[in-house]
């Protein structure tokens, strides 16, 4: 969807993943990266911490009324037309992999979800920055998300948008209709999921 996302290896690996400066001197293993905390993400500025999960303050939905809940995740279907996104900037979150659950409240499964050959996944993003009290600036995001793949659809209803790495510069700097053509379900068969039974979920 994602639910969550895990990150381990070093910004250095990333950056050249990228084609982008390092300008971040470490990063520390993640493996439990959950909304509400900072995620390394790259825009056209280069690379750098947002905060995972957008407060739309001052935006209203399409009847008028104020957006009042954090988005985590913003469905593509949607966000080039939402008047709740309107002015929003893009970004691209690099990650190892994420996860998400299935099951009922206290029998839910998670699943691990990763790229089948070890590489870096890039999810679409957007960003905004919220203005809080006392005048701290907070840059944000939310990922994007589209409909599932054969492969996610028995887990989700949703996936988030995976970008090639040659789409990376597309999604970041290209036109509205661009950007748009990139927010299709990833390719059967090049992710690799398995069940998340090693993670301390109270930990990073």
């Amino acid at each position: 969807m994602p639910g969550r996302f895990f990150l381990t290896r070093s910004m250095s690996e990333i950056a050249q993943a990228l084609n982008v400066p390092d300008k971040i001197a470490t990063q520390t293993p993640r493996r439990n990266i959950q909304p509400g905390q900072e995620v390394i993400v790259l825009t056209s500025n280069g690379l750098g911490p947002m905060r995972w999960g957008m407060i739309p303050v001052g935006r209203v939905n399409a009847r008028g009324r104020p957006v009042m809940e954090t988005i985590i995740n913003a469905r593509s279907e949607t966000v080039f037309d939402k008047t709740a996104f309107e002015g929003v900037g893009r970004a691209v979150v690099p990650v190892d992999g994420w996860y998400e659950w299935t099951g009922e409240k206290r029998r839910k499964t998670a699943w691990r979800i990763a790229s089948a050959d070890g590489k870096l996944l890039f999810f679409a993003a957007i960003t905004d920055t919220w203005q809080a009290p006392g005048g701290l600036r907070v840059d944000q995001f939310a990922a994007v998300t589209c409909p599932p793949n054969n492969d996610l659809e028995p887990i989700h209803h949703r996936m988030g948008v995976l970008l090639n790495p040659g789409d990376v510069q597309t999604w970041l700097n290209g036109t509205e209709d661009e950007a748009k053509a990139l927010t299709r379900p990833w390719p059967d068969g090049l992710l690799q999921i398995e069940e998340a039974t090693d993670v301390d979920w109270s930990g990073p």
